[in-house]
């Protein structure tokens, strides 16, 4: 087909060429020159829906419907058939490149006459009563072209039946009371149309609520639905318990023994002497646990009725302490019941250990938008029962150098070289260590999820080489809960750091004192925060089409310590502020709030093609001791995983632009704020296995609380426009930096490598003075 264009573009014009191109590259690829003499290509059908009333349904019953169809078309795009193009030139090759291209791109055509049409009108006709639709009916229609075929079906609905009477089962046996029970939380309303996967839905709700009270060997298919559809369109239903279930589904069972292994492993043939701890057989390792550790997390009690619940929820327990590998419950029947002609089970809880200390060392190369790069040290280590509780310890120690290579300013920046070192602590309690309180058990019984107090300390030395030092002295206490898979809230009260700024250079005190809110937030002081997080997700429901994810945080510092001053009467230090120990200490609020969208493109749950937003505001308010956020505290934007067209920390405060050379060396001081505004928007798409793509819009910027006049705001000329980095409500939409890139992404589920190419479509303060692109690479989704 191709040798046929060549000599036409060799001897003619390029439109001629064109001309006589095209009719036959679409000639070509539609494929339809190799459907078979005398056969029918079939390229699809498509349902129609009559219904003497309007639907509130349709589309989903739409979907249902055509979700029958066989066999599926050969794809298309605009009318072409490349896969069925490529399997026609592979006909009778046996090797050589149209061989290869027939094997891994090609289709066989799909013919007319390998369409069922009277099973899929019979399929049809099955959605149809499915959903009610009792008095339907389905008639086809096949449409032809001269190489072509589709098949046209019509659905005539006729009146939907809803649902009249609703009769729960009326017997006087044990198993029927307990179902009446359940009556309140049916599935099945008055007035509803008739629905198959309702009907379905109620089976199984009713089967987790007997599961709940101690039948553990009922199961949804002991449920049978009568329905009398004899009415005009109308259904009454009568529930009731199948006449085969067996005895033993239709009683509940108590527990009986309840055995705990904490270290069992398939080849273990040493019979062990389990001891009686709580009514538990225990089987100890008290190596590794305290008996109480592991019955605090079980909540399946001996002597107790069943419940899948309590069973489910101790598994869930179990795991969440991460000292297992595995955790399973065997249920049997006991060897007798007991005086009451109650049934028992044995209970066996299972479970394998992880190893209990690790040691892990992770060598990586660091690359900052700010122009540093060089490598980076963390050795961890982990105690994963460090006091017999099921305690964590984690010790990390990090260390790392870095050198400005200049490619951010083009010069030599402030920082040319850096190293940092720390060392910190964690201790993760698995339960809540307050005092108990009479309406909090602090157990959390009906969460799924152990509670745990985390108990923190750390110190962190960075050194600017030629600059300065700081040091960083961090000590926290707090609490992270769970009530659903969700949610979770994390409770901090105590998070105290202490800053201190040492071995400062002439330069960089000359930064200081030419920056009057860079001192103020450089400057040594005691950061005594409390704060509270809220998180909702649904990212852990995978099945979900749409999922949401929330994140609030509202963080406070300094005011208890003010409090404690100005009632003892302690007098202000030379600066008018409260102090500590001699050591100022910080004030403000801070609020931060997060929230993403994930909508799939597709019904199909594996699909990576989605739609992805994402919304982030914070707000700092300094005020009494402090006149700005202390500098570990301020926002900063731009970046890879931020408004990716700016280099981090590249973006304001306000419409501020560093316009010297000192100014754009110390940018990534100067450009932070009290105030931060940030969207993005980002469509993914799968490409091939691994790899995917990304096309992004980023949009934001950062302010200051209160002006700063050694950062002016400029126009698009670089004029001073009369502000001063100070967030305005009647300004801010027009102060917005916003850029717009595209990305590859190799996604090997559990580690994903990302680059994105971003440009700047516009400034804080207009055009940017570079349009050129941005390269990044970073480590994870942005978001």
């Amino acid at each position: 087909m191709f040798n046929q264009l060549f000599p036409l573009l060799r001897t003619g014009s390029r439109r001629m060429a064109a001309a006589f191109a095209l009719p036959l590259l679409l000639s070509a690829c539609s494929g339809l020159k190799y459907v078979p003499e005398g056969q029918k290509l079939y390229t699809g059908s498509k349902v129609i829906i009559k219904s003497p009333e309007k639907l509130p349904n349709q589309s989903a019953l739409q979907t249902e419907l055509e979700s029958v169809i066989q066999p599926k078309p050969n794809g298309s795009i605009l009318g072409l058939r490349p896969k069925l193009y490529f399997w026609g030139i592979g006909q009778g090759k046996t090797k050589g490149l149209k061989h290869f291209l027939a094997d891994k791109f090609g289709e066989a055509p799909v013919l007319l006459k390998d369409v069922k049409i009277s099973a899929t009108s019979g399929l049809i006709t099955n959605r149809l009563y499915n959903n009610g639709f009792f008095q339907s009916t389905v008639t086809n229609e096949v449409k032809t072209q001269e190489k072509t075929a589709q098949v046209d079906y019509t659905a005539n609905t006729g009146r939907v039946y809803t649902i009249d009477e609703i009769h729960f089962p009326d017997r006087d046996t044990l198993v029927d009371a307990d179902i009446r029970r359940t009556q309140a939380g049916t599935l099945l309303k008055k007035g509803d149309a008739y629905n198959l996967n309702t009907f379905t839905a109620e089976r199984v709700r009713i089967d987790n609520e007997l599961k709940n009270q101690g039948y553990f060997y009922f199961n949804p298919d002991y449920v049978l639905f009568q329905v009398d559809s004899t009415l005009h369109n109308k259904v009454n239903v009568y529930m009731r318990v199948k006449a085969t279930a067996p005895s033993k589904a239709t009683r509940p069972y108590w527990l009986d023994e309840v055995k705990l292994n904490t270290n069992y492993v398939l080849t273990d043939t040493v019979r062990r002497k389990p001891v009686l701890f709580r009514h538990y057989q225990y089987l100890p390792d008290e190596r590794v646990f305290k008996a109480k550790a592991i019955t605090n997390a079980t909540f399946l009690y001996p002597d107790s009725l069943f419940r899948r619940r309590r069973r489910d929820q101790t598994i869930s327990r179990l795991m969440s302490l991460n000292t297992f590998k595995f955790v399973e419950i065997r249920l049997a029947p006991a060897a007798a019941g007991d005086s009451a002609g109650r049934a028992r089970l044995d209970a066996d809880v299972l479970m394998t250990q992880l190893k209990k200390k690790s040691l892990r060392a992770d060598l990586q190369l660091i690359s900052k938008s700010n122009g540093f790069t060089g490598p980076g040290l963390t050795v961890s280590f982990r105690n994963r029962s460090a006091l017999r509780g099921g305690e964590q310890l984690l010790l990390n120690a990090v260390a790392s150098t870095e050198t400005q290579t200049g490619s951010a300013a083009g010069n030599s920046a402030i920082g040319l070289t850096s190293y940092e070192l720390g060392l910190n602590a964690q201790l993760l309690i698995p339960r809540l260590v307050v005092p108990h309180l009479p309406l909090l058990d602090v157990r959390l019984p009906n969460s799924d999820f152990q509670p745990r107090t985390t108990i923190g300390a750390g110190y962190r030395t960075v050194n600017r080489a030629g600059f300065f030092n700081e040091d960083f002295f961090n000590l926290n206490y707090g609490y992270t809960f769970k009530t659903k898979i969700t949610n979770e809230q994390e409770i901090r009260p105590v998070d105290i750091t202490f800053v201190r700024l040492a071995n400062t250079t002439q330069e960089f005190d000359q930064l200081l004192t030419d920056r009057p809110f860079l001192r103020s937030a450089f400057q040594q002081q005691f950061i005594l925060a409390s704060s509270y997080r809220y998180t909702y997700n649904q990212q852990v429901l995978e099945q979900r089409r749409q999922q949401i994810y929330f994140s609030g945080q509202v963080e406070g510092s300094g005011n208890v310590a003010q409090g404690i001053a100005s009632s003892i009467g302690q007098a202000k230090d030379d600066n008018g502020k409260y102090t500590i120990a001699g050591q100022e200490f910080s004030q403000y609020l801070k609020f931060d709030v997060e929230f993403r969208e994930y909508y799939r493109i597709s019904q199909d749950p594996t699909s990576g093609n989605r739609i992805v937003a994402r919304f982030q505001a914070g707000v700092g308010l300094p005020y009494g001791n402090s006149d700005v956020l202390p500098y570990p505290k301020q926002y900063g934007i731009g970046g890879p995983n931020s408004v990716r067209a700016f280099a981090a920390r590249g973006i304001g405060p306000g419409t501020y632009r560093p316009t010297t050379e000192a100014a754009n060396n110390n940018r990534f001081y100067d450009q932070v704020g009290d105030i931060r505004l940030e969207g993005n928007i980002e469509y993914r798409q799968d490409l091939i296995p691994y790899l995917k793509g990304a096309v992004f819009l980023d949009a934001g910027n950062i302010w200051l609380a209160n002006p700063d006049l050694s950062r002016p705001g400029v126009d698009a000329n670089g004029q001073p426009d009369g502000r001063y980095g100070q967030f305005s409500p009647s300004t801010f939409l027009k102060e917005l930096a916003v850029g717009a890139g595209v990305g590859l992404r190799v996604d090997i589920q559990f580690f994903v490598i990302r680059f994105d190419y971003a440009f700047p479509l516009q400034a804080p303060y207009g055009t940017p003075v570079s349009q050129a692109g941005r390269f990044n690479l970073a480590i994870g989704y942005p978001f």
